[in-house]
């Protein structure tokens, strides 16, 4: 028997929704609020939540990863009395089942709760799962733990894979995970850096060539896909790959068959083949500078892994299981971290992502000399000032009022000053800037340089109302 929660603030959907679940052999329960329906779904092992957008004491998809990482981890199915695309994208990125918009009929609204409850009893007749061997991979966030479940499945496929993300967010560490517990861990893992092949050089590297078929070919040289045969074929930086190879490489996916230069039979490698970009490849088809036939090829099995700022409850550990690496490369005694440094690491945005902290790491340590103990005044001067200017950051024709104390309240600390006035300040300029563009989020968030996702979630952050 499947357990069912129901939280939506319309007494009439949860009554609909209650009929419905129970009519069908399932145990239902109904909460009005995101506090109640935490309080019910910790004590209650939850298969399957109808998750409501706007609810009385905050956003529902605020309550999402949470939900998620239950014991239980229940399927979440949303519901939203507006559609919004954004919400959407965002919802299917942090792991629901499901988007609905409302109204919509009773049969609608079951639909895809008989589809995840089909799922789940598929996944539980399964053989338990085997533990992934997620050696440098560190964190465990939801989104962390969401890239994890998806590198588990494609390791267990054969699929090509697309692996996106901003720079230093581990691409490659996750390409490795998955040949490392695939089928295929036995054979060759080729790394491909398409971003430092050159047009006169790339079919020669990739395809290999025979003795004499170039000027300097003075002997018979095995290409980086004959390398990979049996193995992974791992093409970083995908985006940079030349227009004139790909329109080859195309055909090598295809297959599995090429010809090295200079020669006069094919040969073939069945490699498994894995890539990765820090690019919007959709925005290079449109402008022609990569082959839409290429791309369906690639993003056979995707993962996005996410920046470090989504993430920021990672930071401390991350930063311990690095600090312990460069320490231990270096031949020192291991140093440790001062109270306030792993909270002052969590101000800072990280556009460099893990790899930028692990550069700071590095530089903190040098500059600590032989102290045992890093401070916040070791890390790099830049780092310093934007985590300083994150703190006092505020609207410039606005002065943050100064904290008065009143009766029966007590002062605030300075980092709660801080954080108050910086949360006035983004409100004020998310606002301004969603006037000034007409209400539309994707025209705001390009201005601001974030991604419709990310701006998406600030305005959850700051209860601001997404435009109708």
């Amino acid at each position: 028997m499947a357990n069912i929660l129901i939280i939506d603030d319309d007494p009439l959907v949860c009554d609909l929704l209650t009929a419905k679940v129970q009519k069908m052999g399932s145990e239902a329960l109904s909460a009005f609020t995101l506090e109640e329906a935490m309080r019910q779904a910790r004590s209650w092992s939850v298969d399957v939540v109808f998750l409501d957008v706007r609810l009385p004491d905050g956003n529902g998809l605020d309550a999402l990863p949470a939900l998620k990482s239950l014991p239980s981890a229940p399927e979440i199915i949303i519901m939203t009395g507006k559609g919004d695309p954004d919400g959407a994208e965002l919802a299917i990125q942090n792991g629901a089942w499901d988007y609905l918009e409302k109204p919509s009929s009773l049969g609608e609204m079951t639909l895809p709760l008989l589809r995840a409850l089909k799922y789940r009893e598929a996944v539980k007749s399964q053989e338990p799962k085997r533990t992934m061997d997620r050696e440098g991979i560190v964190g465990n966030s939801q989104p962390v733990r969401l890239c994890l479940e998806q590198a588990a499945q494609a390791a267990d496929s054969l699929a090509n894979v697309l692996i996106t993300g901003e720079t230093g967010t581990g691409k490659e560490l996750f390409a490795w995970a998955i040949h490392r517990n695939s089928a295929r861990n036995q054979k060759n893992f080729v790394v491909v850096d398409c971003a430092a092949l050159t047009e006169t050089l790339v079919e020669s590297m990739l395809f290999g060539h025979e003795k004499g078929a170039f000027t300097g070919a003075e002997r018979a040289s095995e290409g980086l896909i004959l390398q990979a045969d049996g193995g992974t074929l791992f093409l970083d930086e995908v985006g940079e790959l030349p227009l004139a190879i790909q329109k080859a490489f195309l055909r090598v996916l295809q297959e599995r068959r090429f010809r090295p230069l200079g020669g006069r039979q094919e040969v073939q490698s069945h490699f498994r083949l894995i890539a990765a970009t820090n690019r919007d490849l959709d925005r290079m088809v449109q402008e022609g500078q990569f082959r839409s036939d290429l791309l369906y090829r690639l993003r056979s099995f995707a993962i996005e892994l996410p920046p470090l700022r989504v993430h920021r409850e990672d930071i401390g550990e991350l930063a311990a299981h690095y600090l312990a690496r460069l320490c231990a490369r270096q031949g020192i005694a291991i140093k440790t971290f001062s109270p306030d440094l792993i909270e002052a690491l969590a101000r800072y945005d990280w556009p460099g992502n893990v790899r930028e902290l692990v550069l700071t790491l590095e530089r903190a340590i040098a500059a600590a000399g032989r102290e045992g103990t890093i401070y916040p005044k070791h890390l790099p001067t830049h780092v310093r000032v934007k985590m300083a200017q994150a703190t006092i950051r505020r609207d410039p024709g606005e002065a943050a009022p100064l904290p008065r104390e009143s009766e029966g309240a007590a002062f605030p600390t300075l980092q709660q000053f801080r954080d108050q006035a910086s949360d006035r300040a983004e409100v004020a300029y998310l606002e301004n800037l969603l006037s000034a563009g007409g209400r539309k989020i994707s025209e705001a968030a390009r201005t601001a340089g974030l991604s419709r996702s990310r701006f998406y979630e600030l305005m959850r952050k700051h209860g601001i109302a997404t435009p109708a």
